[in-house]
C-alpha cells in the first residue's frame, strides 16, 4: 500500500482514533463486568437479617468505562455496618467488614483481566 506523503499524518491519526475506539470500548466491559461481579459478591458477603439490605446492591454507569457499586435502599447503612457506630448508652456495635474486601478484590481483578485483554 503506498500512501502519499501528504496524507501520511492524516492515516496515522485515523489509526490510532481506531485503536483508541477499540480500547476504551475494552475498558468499558471489563468495568462493567468488574462492577457487576462486585454487586454480585456484595449480596453474597453482606449481614443478612431480614436479606433486604443484601439484595438491594445496584451498579451505575457513570459515564463510559466508570462505574459506581452503592445500596440502592439503604445507603445510609452501608458505613455503619462497615465501620460500627457508638451505640446510645455508651460503648460501640460490631463492624462488618463487607465492603472493603470485595472492593480490594474487585481492583485486583480488574487489573488482572485488564492486563489479559489488553
Amino acid at each position: 500500500m503506498t500512501i502519499n506523503i501528504n496524507r501520511l499524518s492524516r492515516e496515522i491519526i485515523d489509526v490510532l482514533a481506531t485503536y483508541t475506539d477499540e480500547i476504551s470500548d475494552i475498558v468499558d466491559k471489563t468495568c462493567k463486568e468488574a462492577a457487576r461481579n462486585t454487586a454480585k459478591e456484595l449480596r453474597r458477603t453482606s449481614p443478612k437479617q431480614s436479606g433486604d439490605y443484601a439484595a438491594s446492591w445496584k451498579v451505575k454507569k457513570i459515564k463510559k468505562g466508570e462505574y459506581t457499586v452503592y445500596n440502592q435502599k439503604h445507603y445510609r447503612l452501608t458505613h455503619l455496618l462497615e465501620n460500627g457506630h457508638a451505640k446510645r448508652n455508651g460503648g460501640r456495635t460490631r463492624a462488618f467488614k463487607h465492603i472493603e474486601p470485595a472492593q480490594e478484590k474487585a481492583a485486583e481483578e480488574l487489573i488482572r483481566k485488564l492486563a489479559d485483554r489488553l
